[in-house]
């Protein structure tokens, strides 16, 4: 099983990623980066490695190796 490793700068808070998630491993961070999003966090736990977060991203966040 893969977890992912998030770009935070390239995160543009757009939610895709958090509403396809099926195990709720990911939700946005409470405060804003450099660039004023607020980016995305991921709970390990629950990660799966599905790489659904990966497909769905418009914006290239998540790196899975």
């Amino acid at each position: 099983m893969s977890i992912p490793t998030i770009d935070n700068e390239r995160c543009k808070s757009c939610g895709l990623c958090i509403a396809h998630c099926p195990k709720g491993a990911l939700s946005l961070s409470k405060m804003a980066g450099k660039t004023g999003y607020r980016a995305v966090e991921l709970d390990a736990e629950k990660c799966i490695g599905c790489t659904i977060c990966y497909t769905m991203c418009p914006d290239v966040v998540f790196e899975f190796e």
